[in-house]
């Protein structure tokens, strides 16, 4: 190619690269060049929930890794298959007879996938239980979690972090979110570790060092744990304590969950005087009607506190169920893209560029559009679950994940806005209420090595469009 063609092709790009810069707020396209964060890796869409076109789009068909921000997609399908008054259930059955509060047999439990059976939950299960008759269990505890059927994986595959709860697999029968919390209590001259609820079986070994320091900061960052044999029979706990920290709760995904499951059955149980004698094993629920049928929370509730504090273990689960409840169970990732598909589909929703993993935005792979994200926004402001939907989310500089963000801006209070972060990816997405009493569906998604300096152009945009300034 001559040199006088090079030269005309490269002045074109700079000028559309110039045209689209000038098209976005100039305070927002500063906060990037701040920011270090080139305009080709972020995707822009901005539009009033009853307009016809956008007010801003930039780069809005491009495929980016959304990281949480994808827990819209799975909450807006399931709001629509499912309706925000779903619930789960869990199934127990007394195997054997029950005489004067003993069951002589076995306890069977059956999940079907709730995500939020948290400890005041199973305790409220165990109360239903005892209402029930059973106050003691000569027999073991069956538990079947056959509902999902699910690979293998190393929870520490994604980051080297296979304790983190953020990690924590999906699991048909699952409580407290997998995690159990190790209370770290310093002494005179160490620092004793005990668990929220006992482990049998689990020996725990503390290597700590208590040292004299007048701050607490990133205790965490100095610890290190993990189990010394294959049996998980004896975790050991090492690196530097500050005293300074006193007591402290540590929550762990140390287990699969229906091994978490099992560990706080049980220690619930005892705790309120039960016996359960024998062993946990592993086997099909009968057919037969259950003794009890526990629900959990309905879907709407759930789904803030999946959103608000974004919950990836939930948006697993969640993803699992509307497979299971499309296309029948065993539930199967598969399944759960497929029926999230569906959903958009029918909304008129395209999804060419829309890659579904496990639907929590903990991933690699996963991808989406700001074009698709604004559509979704867009559909949920004519849906009639859009009250519940904008209620799962965070408020900008009030509660859950934005809670400590844009503190101080105008837009406080004003914008319902999922955050999503991961290496090299930050995104925001949501609905601003404007100055002007406007709604106006938000999308800004950043993957870039600088991606953790975008909360100036976020804030530089968000408030932007708040002030309503530009239509």
């Amino acid at each position: 190619m001559p040199v006088s063609r090079v030269l005309f092709v490269l002045c074109c790009v700079f000028a559309a690269a110039l045209a689209r810069a000038a098209a976005l707020p100039p305070a927002f396209v500063e906060a990037l060049k701040r920011a270090a964060i080139p305009l080709d890796h972020v995707a822009v869409v901005v539009q009033g929930l009853d307009d016809d076109a956008p007010r801003l789009s930039h780069q809005a068909e491009a495929a980016l890794n959304p990281a949480s921000v994808m827990k819209l997609v799975t909450s807006f399908a399931a709001l629509q298959q499912l309706g925000p008054n779903y619930t789960w259930t869990t199934e127990v059955w007394a195997a054997g007879a029950l005489k004067d509060g003993v069951l002589d047999g076995d306890l069977i439990v059956r999940g079907n996938g709730d995500p939020s059976l948290t400890l005041e939950r199973m305790w409220l299960l165990q109360r239903a239980l005892r209402a029930q008759g059973v106050k003691a269990i000569r027999g073991g505890l069956v538990l079947d979690a056959s509902r999902f059927e699910l690979p293998d994986i190393d929870p520490g595959a994604f980051d080297g972090e296979p304790f983190a709860p953020y990690n924590a697999p999906a699991g048909a029968l699952v409580a407290n979110f997998n995690a159990i919390a190790l209370r770290l209590k310093p002494g005179d001259a160490q620092v004793a570790i005990v668990p929220d609820v006992a482990l049998p079986g689990v020996m725990l070994t503390s290597k700590l060092a208590l040292v004299e320091t007048a701050e607490c900061n990133g205790w965490r960052d100095a610890l290190t744990l993990g189990f010394a044999d294959a049996a998980k029979a004896e975790l050991v706990v090492q690196g530097r304590y500050p005293r300074a920290c006193g007591e402290q709760a540590w929550p762990l995904a140390l287990f699969a969950p229906a091994a978490t499951f099992d560990f706080l059955f049980r220690g619930l149980w005892a705790e309120s005087g039960g016996a359960l004698d024998g062993a946990t094993r592993a086997e099909r629920a009968p057919e037969t009607p259950p003794l009890l049928r526990f629900e959990s929370e309905p879907l709407a509730d759930a789904l803030r506190r999946l959103n608000k504090y974004s919950n990836n273990l939930m948006a697993k689960n969640l993803f699992l169920t509307l497979g299971a409840e499309a296309y029948g169970g065993p539930a199967t990732p598969e399944k759960g893209a497929r029926a999230v598909r569906d959903v958009l589909v029918r909304y008129g929703i395209a999804t060419d560029k829309l890659v579904l993993e496990n639907g929590s935005g903990l991933s690699r792979i996963e991808r989406v559009s700001a074009s698709l994200l604004n559509q979704l926004l867009r559909a949920a402001w004519r849906s009639p679950w859009f009250s519940e939907f904008e209620s799962t989310l965070p408020v900008a500089a009030l509660d859950g994940t934005l809670r400590n963000h844009f503190n101080g801006s105008p837009a406080t209070g004003s914008a319902h806005l999922k955050t999503g972060t991961l290496r090299d990816v930050n995104a925001l997405a949501g609905i601003v209420l404007t100055a002007k009493g406007r709604r106006v569906a938000f999308v800004m998604l950043v993957n870039d090595r600088n991606a953790a300096r975008a909360r100036a152009p976020q804030q530089a945009l968000l408030e932007w469009v708040w002030a309503d300034d530009a239509r």
